[in-house]
């Protein structure tokens, strides 16, 4: 299997019960994600979500990493996970405004 490492970014959502797909794997993937950043570019409090799942729906309360957390204004959490996902897993994220970025650094096997 050929392993390549790269960068997900996505911009966070409007609202914390709205969400969108930070990284997912395909059919026939597995990835290995050593870290997720969290990075609020205004000056309130952010208050964001992490789920990992199956699909890009909403995840349920045994699909969240974090619940309700947050970030201080101008600030940025980083998160060291080693997070394993199998074929077709998602990390949806939220976040209570769309001031927030996440990214997560990954290793992709294909």
């Amino acid at each position: 299997m050929p392993v390549s490492y790269a960068l997900a970014q996505v911009q966070g959502t409007v609202g914390t019960s709205t969400y969108t797909t930070l990284f997912s794997t395909g059919a026939a993937e597995t990835a290995v994600v050593s870290s997720i950043a969290i990075c609020n570019t205004a000056s309130a409090t952010v208050t964001y979500r992490i789920g990992v799942m199956g699909s890009a729906g909403t995840p349920s309360a045994n699909e969240w990493l974090v619940y309700d957390n947050t970030v201080p204004g101008n600030d940025t959490v980083f998160l060291t996970i080693g997070l394993t996902l199998g074929n077709t897993d998602f990390i949806r994220v939220s976040s209570s405004a769309n001031t927030c970025a996440f990214s997560a650094s990954y290793a992709l096997n294909t």
